[in-house]
């Protein structure tokens, strides 16, 4: 049966920030906020939790994977950024976006694409998300909690909890969530394509594609 923490929003007890990052290290999955909506978590190389996600998503291996990085410099060790995608991250992250790009050596097999190799990353801008991404020192694996059959991602920790709680390991209760997952932005041929619109606004990639 999964751990229920209740962590405030904008001022995360770090006690229970702490905990979950435990649990995160020690190979568990979590649910917890983004400054789009709910999502799941495992750390970056815990194949075992990449795969629970997996099938508790039942996503197909051609789903793209993204990584929940703490800032901009953490997240150019994992992609391959030129100029052009620089400004446009350094525009709009954090923030409710998430961006495929080439991914580099750096990503673990199990989480690029399996033919264009290339890995969804993201910087959520929620206090409750950077300060596990702050305490972990490193990415985490991360898909919004959108369950089979459903268009839209849970958004009350208390309706997870039955649905949920013998499949995670943690939720974490920050208030209501979101009903829209982040925007995502394609940058891998140099040009942005908005591959689904979400919580962000989508204009600005939209005058640049």
């Amino acid at each position: 049966m999964s751990q229920f923490f209740q962590i405030h929003p904008e001022n995360p007890q770090p006690r229970l920030i702490k905990q979950a990052v435990d649990i995160l290290r020690g190979g568990g999955v979590i649910v917890y906020p983004t400054d789009s909506s709910y999502a799941l978590g495992c750390a970056m190389g815990n194949k075992t939790g990449v795969e629970r996600i997996r099938r508790l998503r039942r996503l197909d291996d051609k789903h793209n994977f993204t990584l929940a990085c703490c800032d901009l410099s953490q997240l150019g060790l994992f992609a391959k950024v030129d100029t052009t995608a620089f400004r446009l991250l350094k525009a709009h992250v954090p923030g409710p976006y998430t961006f495929i790009l080439d991914a580099t050596r750096e990503v673990p097999r199990i989480l690029m694409h399996p033919k264009r190799r290339t890995i969804g990353l993201r910087v959520p801008g929620a206090p409750i998300a950077q300060a596990l991404l702050s305490e972990l020192g490193e990415p985490m694996m991360t898909a919004s909690l959108i369950l089979p059959g459903e268009d839209l991602p849970m958004s009350d920790p208390y309706d997870m909890r039955p649905v949920l709680e013998h499949q995670v390991d943690l939720i974490i209760d920050g208030g209501y969530g979101g009903l829209e997952a982040s925007t995502v932005i394609s940058l891998v041929d140099g040009r942005p394509e908005v591959l689904r619109t979400g919580c962000g606004d989508p204009a600005p990639f939209l005058d640049q594609a």
